[in-house]
């Protein structure tokens, strides 16, 4: 009886493994959806991987609360091969785009970032997962401290 949940346990991990390689075939020909090469990138890199290009996407779709169909031209709940992902008919891809440059711009001049996996800035900090970004603290964040007293003035009479 107690090699019962041992077995299981390698026949669940043997699947687990599988599941991981095939995650990582690519798609087939015939199916453009994030297969180099890529049409109309302009912001982000045209030699960017597959799995760049779709953890990138992802992380666009968190930090904003959208699906793909907010700045790609598809139907919610078709296949992604069935997007037309290179048409710029939609306003919000063109604002993606000067976001994009705009974060660029204040992580490279601001806080002088050369190694872009270390940004400071990105999508989330303004966004927070809502389309419009945060301008005020969230109202369950917790109040801000209060400033610092003054310090007293001396007189200059002594």
């Amino acid at each position: 009886m107690t090699r019962l949940p041992a077995i299981a346990l390698m026949v669940a991990t043997g699947l687990f493994g599988l599941s991981v390689a095939a995650a990582q075939i690519a798609p087939p020909a015939d199916q453009p959806f994030a297969v180099p090469p890529y049409k109309n990138l302009k912001v982000l890199p045209q030699d960017i991987s597959r799995a760049d290009l779709l953890t990138t996407m992802k992380f666009f779709s968190r930090s904003l609360g959208v699906r793909c169909t907010n700045c790609h031209v598809g139907e919610e709940g078709k296949p992604l091969s069935t997007f037309d992902f290179a048409s710029d008919a939609k306003k919000d891809k063109a604002t993606a785009r000067k976001m994009l440059a705009m974060v660029h711009r204040i992580n490279s001049e601001d806080f002088g970032v050369t190694d872009f996996s270390k940004v400071k800035v990105t999508c989330f900090t303004c966004h927070r997962g809502s389309t419009k970004p945060l301008t005020d603290r969230p109202p369950d964040a917790a109040p801000p401290p209060p400033a610092p007293a003054a310090a007293p003035v001396k007189s200059e009479r002594g």
